[in-house]
C-alpha cells in the first residue's frame, strides 16, 4: 500500500527503495518456509537476465550517497522525472511479479 501511494505521488526514489525491500523480504520468507529453495535460485528463476541486479544497483545509488560524485545535481530531480518514473514503473512491475508468483508449483 505504501509503495502504491509513493508511486501515485511521484515519489520515484521511494518506490525503488521499497521495491528492493519488499522483494528481498518476500523471497526470504519463501526461503524460510522451504529451505531446499535458496534465495539466489528464486531470484534467478524470477528475474531472467540482470533485472534484480539492475534494481539493486539503482537502489544503492539512491541510498548510499557519494559526496565526491553526487547522483543528483541542482535541477536533476526536475529534469529527470520521465527517466525516474520509467525506473519506478519497472520496479513496481518487478515487485508485483515477485509477490504474485508461485515458486515450486
Amino acid at each position: 500500500m505504501d509503495m502504491q501511494i509513493a508511486y501515485c505521488s511521484g515519489a520515484w526514489i521511494s518506490v525503488i527503495v521499497m521495491s528492493v525491500a519488499v522483494i528481498d523480504s518476500h523471497l526470504r520468507e519463501t526461503e524460510a518456509m522451504d529451505t531446499s529453495v535458496g534465495t539466489a535460485k528464486l531470484l534467478k528463476d524470477l528475474y531472467e537476465g540482470e533485472g534484480i541486479d539492475w534494481l539493486r544497483k539503482l537502489r544503492n545509488k539512491y541510498v548510499h550517497h557519494n559526496v565526491d560524485n553526487p547522483l543528483f545535481g541542482m535541477n536533476d530531480w526536475y529534469n529527470r522525472q520521465a527517466e525516474m518514473e520509467k525506473d519506478a514503473t519497472k520496479a513496481m512491475k518487478m515487485t508485483i511479479s515477485a509477490l504474485y508468483q508461485s515458486p515450486r508449483t
